[in-house]
């Protein structure tokens, strides 16, 4: 894929002169991406109704061979009208292609693209190749520090250790349904599927194949670039998913509750200026991810089980202590995973970031967290890339129970990263879980070099936002005090 991201960024470089921003240009490979890998995967384009199936509406043929044939002016028609038919078409197809515009002026731009995806087997590159290819030239363009999409992705390294970890199996459970309430490109739906089909060696028995197509995967999008590569993908797979357009936290509280929710809700605080009006969320806060972590327990079935993502300031933000007490008094909070530093290289390399696994239901006992970040060289892209090498113990560790429920010990680490913390315990640090560290940083990495600067910042800006924190507790205490208030302690 590096070859190819490459090839493609150098092209969009030449689209400039064309008045083509990258982000338009992302988008356009994505529709053609579309019928090139559908062509190659025997999906007939080349009948296409406007309106609804068997209405009497014009037909257009969409096929990649069929626009692959024009040259010149009647190229850009062509490819204009394709685009207006799919976006006209009933069912998944209009879904995808919905408000879809052809952004090129030249014929000559245009014809070169399509030759440049032509010359490619796609579906040979791997199943997931098209978000491989957005999200490698949105990491170009953050390398090269334009904003534009504002986007960044879980890397596929840690989404694949969660599946694992999680086994979302619908085989034997006919209710059973999977939800990404901020899906992004679909990259937990996608591992999803294809974590299924390895265990079922490829084959599913026809009742599972129904359902595991039309009623397994559901997801949630904020953005409607990333959310239409996620129904482009899950359809390539031979799924029909359902991935609503909106702000899932702005919405009602929705009806439908999912056995396993996995999602990386956005990071930063944009959009976070008020807490939401919800009746479902105990905590009141217009922290946006501790939200979305409230909106995962609302979705969730009782005994369901749920992975996100979440930023440091998560675990020791103002209402971070509050909403984690609440948290472990409905689920079992079993689990946090302290991911390595640099994961999220190049988007935002000094982010540093967990992730929490817990089963709603029953209340926590205890807590396990693996520290996979202390004493581990910072990730790069290039010199030290993130590997499944990164969560190979934690996975051993973790256990064959996806709910958390194997028994553990601290030896099974091997290397002290793995501990468990009573819940006494962790209701003496107010639940704050980013206080439980146990080993030492070494003052340089194995490489003998010193941290990135990005590195550096992020951890003064931790420093300083846990320092705001702790002056916040202890105003709030003084406040206590002078209005004669008993003193309290803890959560």
């Amino acid at each position: 894929m590096t070859d190819v991201v490459g090839k493609l960024w150098g092209f969009c470089h030449t689209l400039r002169h064309d008045g083509i921003d990258y982000g338009d240009y992302i988008e356009q490979i994505t529709y053609l991406l579309f019928l090139k890998m559908a062509d190659e995967r025997g999906l007939d384009l080349s009948r296409v109704e406007r309106g609804a199936p068997g209405g009497g509406g014009e037909v257009t043929d969409c096929s990649w061979p069929a626009l692959r044939v024009w040259t010149g002016r009647e190229l850009l028609g062509r490819y204009a009208e394709v685009l207006r038919a799919l976006g006209e078409a009933s069912g998944l197809l209009g879904e995808i292609y919905a408000g879809s515009q052809p952004r090129f002026n030249s014929p000559v731009s245009l014809r070169k693209l399509i030759d440049l995806i032509d010359e490619i087997a796609w579906t040979r590159l791997g199943v997931d190749v098209k978000a491989a290819a957005y999200e490698g030239l949105l990491e170009k363009a953050a390398a090269e520090g334009k904003k534009g999409a504002g986007q960044y992705f879980t890397p596929r390294v840690v989404i694949e250790a969660i599946v694992r970890c999680m086994r979302p199996d619908p085989r034997g459970n006919p209710g059973f349904m999977l939800c990404d309430p901020a899906c992004g490109t679909g990259g937990f739906l996608v591992a999803a599927h294809e974590w299924l089909m390895a265990e079922a060696g490829g084959a599913l028995d026809p009742e599972t194949a129904e359902r595991v197509k039309r009623g397994v995967f559901f997801g949630h999008e904020l953005v409607a670039r990333p959310r239409r590569l996620a129904l482009m993908n899950l359809v390539l797979h031979g799924t029909a998913p359902t991935i609503t357009l909106g702000d899932a936290l702005a919405a009602p509280a929705p009806d439908v509750r999912f056995d396993v929710v996995l999602t990386n809700p956005p990071f930063g605080t944009k959009g976070a200026s008020q807490a939401p009006r919800r009746d479902d969320f105990a905590v009141a806060t217009s922290n946006k991810q501790l939200n979305f972590l409230q909106h995962v327990v609302t979705i969730l079935k009782p005994g369901g089980r749920a992975a996100v993502v979440l930023p440091d300031n998560c675990l020791f933000a103002d209402q971070a202590g509050e909403l984690f007490k609440v948290l472990t008094e409905r689920c079992d909070l079993h689990t946090v995973l302290r991911l390595p530093r640099g994961t999220f290289t190049p988007y935002c390399p000094g982010v540093k970031a967990n992730v929490v696994f817990f089963t709603k239901g029953r209340a926590t006992e205890e807590v396990w967290i693996y520290d996979a970040r202390t004493c581990v060289p910072s990730i790069t892209k290039k010199d030290r890339p993130l590997s499944p090498a990164h969560f190979a113990g934690f996975e051993r560790c973790y256990g064959d129970d996806p709910s958390g429920r194997s028994r553990r010990t601290a030896e099974g680490a091997g290397d002290d990263r793995f501990r468990r913390f009573s819940i006494r315990e962790v209701e003496e640090r107010e639940f704050k879980l980013d206080g439980f560290k146990w080993l030492k940083e070494a003052p340089l990495d194995e490489a003998g070099e010193p941290a990135e600067p990005e590195e550096l910042a992020a951890e003064a800006i931790q420093e300083l936002e846990e320092a705001v924190a702790g002056l916040n507790r202890v105003l709030a205490l003084l406040e206590r005090g002078a209005n004669g208030a008993p003193e309290a302690s803890g959560g």
